[in-house]
This record gives C-alpha cells, sequence and structure tokens, in this order.
C-alpha cells in the first residue's frame, strides 16, 4: 500500500503561493503596459481632404477683400434757404449739366424781402446821385465866389497901384494911398480864403458822397443777395453727372415738402468716375501701403488700379481701402456695385511655401499633417509659418521641398498624431 509523502503537499502548495504571487504581480504590469499603448489611428476618407506640396520660388504676397464701386467725388445738394418744394423736373437716373434744373422751390417771405432790398437799395442810390448834384451845385457857388474875389483883389492892386503913383506926383494924400494898400491887401486875405474853402469843400464833397456810397454798395449787397436766395429757389446740378437721388435715403423727396436750410435735396455723381472701396481684414491691412498695384473683379472684367486711400481707423474688424482705378470701366460697371480687389503686397523672390491652411496665420507656430510618402497615411508635425498670401504662406521650419502636407480642417482628429488615409 501506498505511503503518501508529506514533502509533495508542502511542494504542491508551495507552487500555488508562487503562482498566485506572480498573477498579483503581472497583473498592475499588464495595466500598465496597456495604459500606455496608443491609440489605434483613425481612418479618414483621402478624396475629402483638401492637400499641397510644399514649393520652392518665387511668392506673389496679396491680400484680398470685398467691396463696392463708389464715385470719385459725389455732389450733395443742400437747401440755402427755406422753401416749399413745387416741382420736381428730373427724376434719379437723368444725365444732368451744371445749368440743369432739378427742383422749384418758392418762398414768398424771401420774394418779398427781395423786392424790399430792391426798393432800398434805388431809393440809396437815388439819395447818392440827389447829394451828389448837391454838393456839386456847393461847388460851384463857392467856384463862383473865389472867382469874385480874385477879381475885386486885382482890382483893388490895381487901384492901390494906381494911388501910389498918383501919390508920389502928389496928385493922391497919403492917407488914401495907404487906404488903398490896406484894401488890396483885406481882399488878398478874403481871396486865399475862400480858396481854401473851396479846397476844403472838395474834400468834404468827397467824404460825404463816399459815405453815401457805403450806403449804396450795403443796400446793394443785401439785394443780390435775396436775389441769389431766390434764384436758387431753382436748384441746379452743379456739375455734370447723373442724379443719383432726391432727398436722402431716410426722407425721399416730394412735392410739397417744407425744406429747411442745409436739408438734403439730391445727390449727382460722375459715373465714369468710380474707385473701389474694399474691406480688408485688419489683420492683413497692416502692410498695405499708397500706391500698391490691385485688380478689382468687377465679376465682368478685371480693372487694373493702386491703392489711393487707407482709413485710419477700423470699423468692425476691418480697415476700409480705396483703389483708384486705372483701366477702363468694363460694360455694366455702375456705383455700388460688389466687387472683389486683390491689392499686390510684395514679391518674394526665393522662399519655401505652400498653401495657405484652414487656421494657419502668418508668423504663427501650427502643426499639420504631412502625408507618408506612400499616401497611405500621414503623421502630425510641428510646422512654422512666416509671411502670407491669399492662397500660399511662407514655410519658416519644419516642411521641406516636395513635403505633401493636409490643409484642410482637422481638428477633429486633434487627439492623434497619426492617421490613415483611405
Amino acid at each position: 500500500m501506498d505511503i503518501p509523502r508529506r514533502t509533495a503537499r508542502r511542494n504542491k502548495i508551495i507552487r500555488r503561493i508562487i503562482i498566485g504571487a506572480i498573477v498579483v504581480a503581472a497583473i498592475p504590469l499588464i495595466t500598465l503596459g496597456l495604459s500606455r499603448l496608443k491609440p489605434a489611428a483613425p481612418s479618414v476618407e483621402g478624396s475629402t481632404v483638401w492637400r499641397d506640396t510644399v514649393k520652392r520660388g518665387p511668392m506673389v504676397r496679396q491680400v484680398r477683400g470685398l467691396g463696392t464701386l463708389m464715385p470719385e467725388s459725389i455732389l450733395w445738394i443742400p437747401a440755402i434757404t427755406q422753401g416749399r418744394v413745387d416741382k420736381i423736373l428730373v427724376q434719379p437716373g437723368t444725365q444732368v449739366t451744371p445749368d440743369t434744373i432739378i427742383i422749384e422751390m418758392s418762398n414768398p417771405e424771401l420774394e418779398n424781402q427781395m423786392l424790399a432790398a430792391e426798393y432800398d437799395w434805388k431809393a440809396a442810390d437815388a439819395a447818392y446821385t440827389n447829394l451828389k448834384v448837391t454838393l456839386e451845385s456847393a461847388r460851384l457857388t463857392q467856384q463862383a465866389v473865389v472867382t469874385k474875389a480874385k477879381s475885386d483883389h486885382l482890382q483893388a492892386t490895381l487901384r492901390a497901384q494906381s494911388d501910389e503913383e498918383l501919390g508920389k506926383l502928389g496928385l493922391k494924400p497919403p492917407l488914401e494911398v495907404k487906404l488903398s494898400e490896406v484894401t488890396a491887401e483885406n481882399l488878398d486875405s478874403q481871396q486865399k480864403i475862400e480858396q481854401q474853402r473851396l479846397d476844403i469843400s472838395a474834400d468834404s464833397t468827397k467824404a460825404q458822397l463816399d459815405a453815401q456810397r457805403v450806403q449804396v454798395d450795403q443796400k446793394k449787397a443785401l439785394y443780390e443777395l435775396k436775389k441769389s436766395q431766390v434764384d436758387q429757389l431753382k436748384v441746379r446740378a452743379g456739375t455734370d453727372g447723373v442724379l443719383s437721388s432726391l432727398g436722402t435715403d431716410v426722407l425721399r423727396l416730394e412735392v410739397g415738402q417744407q425744406i429747411q436750410p442745409g436739408g438734403i435735396l439730391a445727390k449727382v455723381v460722375q459715373p465714369w468716375k468710380l474707385k473701389a472701396e474694399l474691406k480688408i481684414a485688419e489683420t492683413q491691412a497692416k502692410d498695405i501701403l499708397l500706391g500698391q498695384p490691385a485688380q478689382v473683379d468687377t465679376r465682368n472684367g478685371i480693372i487694373p488700379g493702386h491703392v489711393s486711400r487707407i482709413d485710419p481707423a477700423s470699423v468692425n474688424g476691418t480697415v476700409a481701402v480705396d483703389v483708384k482705378l486705372d483701366g477702363k470701366l468694363p460694360q455694366g460697371a455702375r456705383p455700388d456695385l460688389s466687387v472683389d480687389g486683390t491689392i499686390e503686397l510684395e514679391r518674394l523672390a526665393d522662399v519655401l511655401y505652400v498653401g495657405r491652411p484652414v487656421y494657419g496665420q502668418a508668423q504663427s507656430l501650427v502643426t499639420l499633417f504631412k502625408v507618408d510618402p506612400d499616401g497611405k497615411g500621414a503623421i502630425r508635425v510641428q510646422v512654422k509659418l512666416g509671411r502670407s498670401s491669399v492662397n500660399t504662406i511662407e514655410i519658416l521650419e519644419g516642411l521641406r521641398v516636395s513635403d505633401t502636407v493636409i490643409l484642410s480642417d482637422m481638428s477633429a482628429w486633434d487627439a492623434y498624431d497619426r492617421i490613415r488615409l483611405n
């Protein structure tokens, strides 16, 4: 009969303990290993992603923006005086000249003021004429006095000389001779005084006429002002062009409407002199300079131009840039037409570049998926971007010539460093 050995049982227990310890120790190791395993690369349909190949060569930097065609000059016609709209003679869209009467207005009070000013002017002018005649008559009277004084002085001088000769002969007493000399001297003084009065009267006449002339000129200027205001009740275009609108966008002009001074009556534009006003994103407008070449696409032709004005302020994240058109306007070009403009910033001679990724901004660090040489997968790489254009961007670091990268929005695979392309 077999006798069980006590050592065999003990060895069996030891083996079980060792196996259990190994199993207990292996569980956390297995768990740790599994936790460190990378997730399987997801599959992406290759035909749905946008790819481009890195190239080296010349690159043209451009910025693009939407905009509208605007007249280079807009003439707003305001009301000079208050008035009532009686007639509208020209409708928007009509070609006009400087003398074309667009609107006829009326203001009875202003017309009465013009008539009163005309009467005042004519009355002042008549008073000036009357004063001139009166002063001329007074001058002639004084001239006659001077002439008589000269005659009296001459006669007295001759008498004094005669008496002096007779006195020498003893035929005239010395007293009479002396009286004749005194009389001649008095008449000489009187003649000089009257001559001075005549000279002074000339200066006085000029001063009085000048004062009256000032009043006449004032009355005439007031009359001409009122007359001009009445004439301006017939509103003229003032320039060659096309009548764009009557009134404003808020309040259209109507017959019978009362207009206050300064109210907008009409707008005249010159449709053959247009410019493009582009809205450029403020992040791209920093490199725009006056004179840079540009192209404006009217959907019916592309017109060359150049930057003529840059708005100093930013509005709603965009900067207004005016482009003066250098080429001939295509058929159908008109004010307020929507256009697409491209401004050339600079030409880079030899740079590494690729198509602009969806979220790639100039001078930034991004990650892109670089396609494997076999085209079956892509790995995430870090790329340093440089200067940008509308459709291309400069590569500073991270890629080489002939590398193919995915430019589409790959944010859905941000958690993966590699993808499979089906």
